[in-house]
């Protein structure tokens, strides 16, 4: 394994794990400034690392996530995890891009249905 690749596994877990923790410095710390992040199912994406880490910070529930598996190559990485929210559990896939840097680019989250979008941050996100 090259060490681009063992860089971005280890980055693909420090975030789930900064995320869980709600470390949210050490999390800022992974992202990239331009940052863009994408959910599919919600057809929600937002710019910029301040945006994305605040729509963390505000992400309403009692979360947690954990990392099944990740797998990586050079400057992309993928990672299956175990979700909850409250008793619901839900698979979701997480693929991340990363700068010449080793900062996560690009996020995208994958989960198993669509959904409507919870009110409350809209002023973070374009839809398309």
């Amino acid at each position: 394994m090259d060490d681009e690749t063992s860089v971005s596994r280890q980055t693909a877990h420090a975030y789930v794990e900064s995320a869980e923790r709600r470390d949210w410095e050490a999390f800022a710390a992974l992202l990239a400034e331009d940052v863009v992040y994408e959910m599919p199912q919600t057809r929600e994406r937002i710019r910029g690392r301040s945006a994305f880490l605040r729509f963390n910070m505000d992400y309403p529930g009692d979360w947690h996530l954990t990392v099944r598996r990740v797998v990586a190559d050079g400057r992309h990485a993928a990672a299956w995890l175990d979700t909850r929210v409250g008793d619901e559990r839900q698979d979701a896939c997480v693929w991340f891009e990363f700068s010449g840097e080793g900062l996560i680019s690009r996020v995208t989250d994958f989960w198993p249905e669509p959904y409507e979008p919870p009110a409350g941050r809209e002023h973070l996100v374009e839809r398309w």
